[in-house]
């Protein structure tokens, strides 16, 4: 791959992160400057004689490397190429870089679940077919494009500003709750922001958090905060105990709903645990069933999110439709659930202290709920630019 990243004029720096065994190839970055970077040395890692520390200590050492030279204004890109352990290293050096900074990563893993390797950031993975142990004419080929790709990346243009003097929004968004943030996000647009949506998918909401964290966003539009109920009840859309957290934290404006709280995301029906037989199911398509949160689990979702958003530090509102929370919950849909929702709503009001809740007769796909929610972010963002 260097080569080939040299005949395309980007020029690289091959770091080394093994312990045992030695380089074949020519190394611009010893194992011993990772290891050293991570706070140890070989011989105590070789005396270790633990794999697992010895691929902790490598991402760290290689994250800590990459850090410096983008801190020095030396690294374009990072492209990584390994199994499982380097995909570990690799990827962990990848996380730590800000959005933009080119990330691909060549990995025996990369046909299957790549979520705890990319997590909020954006990382490329490229499936490597066939192992990583020696070159053959089906690896040549994989590294090749890997280094095109990489090449691509790294010297294009970047793209010109656009709406650069347009402050940012964040918003959540789910299949079942689009047409809320569609008319909210129009509105907001109109007012002169630039409104970001993001899929309350698990990672969705994990990189909302993050870009709340580094600063991105002046309000948060939290619709759909669904990834919570699988958090509580075990679904494979969870985002994580600290969803919810960071605009509080921030001190950011918020204005937080219920959107798809009526849900547990799994996948194909065969996929749901045994201990939930005889609940209430809908097959969203052959890849996705949903499983309707009990009156119990709503109580449990209502506490927590009424206590998350009383922590705030800016200006925050809870906004309660009703009519139902998503497009499968109200009347004559499979998970209309009156109790339910009264369960939710009561134990939000319960916990969430000064908070405001507004509570709308609407249901949260409405045009008059989603304007109604926007319009009361816009007040908020208002009172905290005043203070």
């Amino acid at each position: 791959m260097i080569e080939r990243l040299a005949q395309l004029s980007v020029p690289a720096l091959l770091i080394d992160a093994g312990c045992l065994g030695e380089p074949s190839v020519p190394i611009d970055v010893s194992r011993e400057s990772v290891f050293a970077a991570a706070g140890l040395s070989m011989e105590t890692l070789r005396t270790m004689g633990d794999r697992g520390a010895a691929v902790s200590a490598a991402a760290r050492g290689v994250t800590s490397l990459v850090l410096a030279a983008h801190a020095r204004g030396e690294l374009a890109g990072v492209l990584g190429l390994g199994g499982s352990a380097g995909t570990t290293i690799g990827t962990a050096a990848m996380r730590a870089l800000p959005l933009g900074v080119p990330k691909l990563m060549v990995s025996t893993l990369a046909s299957g679940p790549v979520r705890p390797f990319v997590q909020d950031k954006d990382i490329s993975m490229l499936n490597s077919v066939v192992d990583i142990a020696g070159l053959n004419r089906i690896s040549r080929q994989v590294l090749a494009s890997a280094a095109a790709a990489m090449a691509g990346m790294v010297n294009d243009q970047p793209l010109p500003p656009v709406d650069s003097e347009r402050p940012m929004l964040a918003a959540s968004m789910f299949g079942v709750t689009t047409a809320c943030l569609d008319h909210a996000r129009a509105f907001l647009e109109q007012a002169g922001y630039e409104v970001v949506v993001f899929h309350a998918t698990g990672n969705g909401g994990q990189a909302l958090e993050s870009l709340i964290r580094e600063g991105q966003f002046v309000g948060v539009l939290d619709i759909t905060t669904t990834e919570l109920a699988d958090e509580l009840v075990g679904g494979v859309l969870s985002a994580g105990p600290t969803r919810l957290t960071a605009a509080a934290i921030a001190g950011i404006p918020q204005v937080v709903s219920v959107g798809a709280l009526d849900m547990v995301n799994f996948q194909g029906r065969h996929t749901v645990p045994e201990r939930f037989a005889g609940r209430r199911f809908h097959e969203h398509n052959a890849h996705v069933t949903l499983m309707r949160t009990t009156p119990e689990e709503n109580a449990l979702l209502g506490a927590e999110i009424g206590t998350k958003v009383a922590a705030s530090t800016a200006p925050a509102c809870i906004v309660l439709p009703t009519g139902g929370v998503s497009a499968i919950d109200r009347a004559g849909e499979p998970f209309d659930d009156p109790v339910a929702r009264k369960q939710l709503f009561a134990a939000i009001r319960a916990h969430a202290g000064d908070v405001e809740c507004l509570e709308l007769d609407r249901h949260i796909n409405d045009r008059e709920f989603a304007e109604a929610a926007a319009r009361r972010l816009l007040a908020l963002i208002g009172s905290a630019s005043a203070r």
